[in-house]
């Protein structure tokens, strides 16, 4: 039996609603339907990703970010229906989501593999010892400043290669896919989902020299804070925090070791969105 999961906005009653209608409609089609739990009061226990043929994500990109999170490495597809205010990775609205949800069913859509981060961070206990966070994004990496506004002082290395020594509010490592994101509010590049690297992106350097970059799909970023100037630090994957009330001490970043599987039109998904959202033009399927 196809087994779909669907992965609302628990904040848009309108994404509700319509989850609830697709249920109704996929289950009168003989097609079993899981919901991704509300995270703000249950959490999934004894969830196997790999059970499902689809994951339907409704809300913004955000919403799909959740749904990336919840499938991992499974290899199941994920089809977003925007309900949010950008939806860049989303490949239709509300108004197309019987439709959409029909093609995706059939295997009518494009399947566009987006690389991950695996992501390892090591932060510093009150007594003085070390613990280790391990999580996978699909957009990125970011290490900011803490809530006093201290400036951050680390250090930047690339598969053993040091890069520099920077002071400012802190560095972004981003997919192709997360560099339409944080990354390119930063400054960063505009990056196709078809390259496999990481885009790297220092957040406000107290210096005109220091650029974003782009590595080998092989390296790994490494950012170590400096020693001498433990303050504060918030890090987040993919938006959510990462050792909350930790202070960061070394952080690393590769490749993850599988894809992501998000679902379109075309193989032009990518520029009719860059297009649309970014110059203003209206896409074309």
């Amino acid at each position: 039996m196809t087994k779909i999961l669907i992965v609302p906005n628990y904040m848009r009653p309108d994404a509700i609603e319509d989850s609830s209608k697709l249920q109704a409609w996929l289950e009168s089609e003989g097609i079993e339907v899981s919901w991704v739990p509300d995270n703000r009061i249950a959490t999934m226990e004894h969830f196997n990703p790999e059970e499902f043929d689809l994951a339907i994500s409704l809300g913004g990109d955000g919403t799909l970010l959740r749904a990336a999170r919840t499938v991992g490495y499974s290899g199941v597809p994920i089809v977003g229906i925007s309900y949010g205010h950008l939806g860049f990775l989303t490949c239709a609205g509300p108004e197309d989501l019987f439709g959409t949800v029909c093609d995706a069913l059939a295997g009518d859509l494009h399947v566009s593999r987006r690389a991950t981060l695996e992501i390892e961070a090591e932060f510093v206990l009150s007594d003085g010892g070390m613990q280790t966070r391990r999580c996978m994004a699909l957009n990125d990496l970011a290490i900011t400043r803490g809530a006093l506004g201290d400036v951050l002082s680390f250090e930047v290395s690339v598969s053993g290669n040091h890069i520099d020594h920077l002071r400012g509010d802190g560095f972004i490592v981003s997919t192709a896919t997360g560099s339409t994101g944080y990354a390119l509010a930063a400054g960063g590049p505009i990056v196709t989902p078809e390259f496999g690297g990481m885009v790297c992106v220092p957040l406000a350097p107290h210096t005109i020299m220091a650029r974003a970059f782009l590595t080998a799909p092989s390296d790994v970023v490494e950012v170590t804070v400096d020693p001498e100037r433990p303050v504060e630090t918030c890090v987040f994957s993919d938006g959510q925090r990462v050792g909350e009330g930790l202070r960061l001490s070394h952080a690393s970043c590769r490749r993850g070791e599988g894809d992501i599987m998000l679902l379109d039109y075309s193989a032009q998904g990518f520029y009719e969105s860059v297009s649309r959202v970014f110059y203003g033009k209206a896409g074309n399927r």
